[in-house]
């Protein structure tokens, strides 16, 4: 596979971003060159603007034109909580607000009902909305505050990319398009679309 990497762009950043991001509430990491943005050969048949992640890789791919794709490294959940199938964006928020679910409550204790948007904010500064039909599958791509785990499965469920490259993942996608996640090699038999695994 040819693998190219990306020019890091500001282009997408908006003046918020860039305040925001300027002095973030956590330290800087020095994320792998195989996990920084890459221009790659692509040769499956997900449509160009379609997105895949593939889970064990730890790579999400926004398809191209012409055989190509820019591949991001990701932090995947573990494979307790690792999901797939596939589903459209079906929202998209900037800096959104954190919700977290009663079962994240439940592992992580004692915590806010609502975490406003920013730098501090563990979606980071972009969210796609994972969504099957009309329902929201309460997956998503988004940003993180602890980027040093990007290339790494850890114990969210979501997909989480460095705050730059979720940004720039952004700005290319449109609302309504398909997002393909692969299962974890070992479970592909028993993953049905969006479900966790058990066991």
């Amino acid at each position: 596979m040819q693998a190219t990497l990306s020019p890091s762009t500001d282009a997408n950043m908006t003046p918020r971003d860039r305040q925001l991001l300027a002095h973030p509430p956590y330290a800087q990491a020095s994320i792998p060159e195989q996990f920084q943005r890459h221009i790659v050969d692509y040769t499956r048949k997900e449509q160009p603007g379609s997105i895949l992640v593939d889970t064990d890789a730890r790579y999400l791919y926004y398809v191209l034109p012409d055989g190509k794709a820019i591949r991001y490294g990701v932090a995947v959940g573990e494979e307790a909580m690792a999901f797939s199938g596939v589903a459209t964006v079906g929202r998209m928020a900037e800096w959104p607000d954190w919700v977290p679910t009663r079962e994240i409550q439940e592992r992580l204790g004692p915590y806010p009902s609502r975490v406003a948007g920013g730098p501090a904010n563990p979606l980071g500064a972009r969210a796609l909305y994972l969504y099957q039909g009309n329902k929201d599958t309460l997956y998503r791509i988004h940003g993180t505050n602890q980027p040093e785990y990007i290339g790494q499965a850890i114990s969210s469920g979501c997909i989480r990319m460095a705050n730059s490259d979720v940004i720039d993942l952004f700005g290319r996608v449109k609302q309504g398009a398909t997002v393909v996640v692969l299962p974890p090699a070992a479970g592909t038999a028993s993953a049905g679309p969006f479900s966790p695994r058990r066991g």
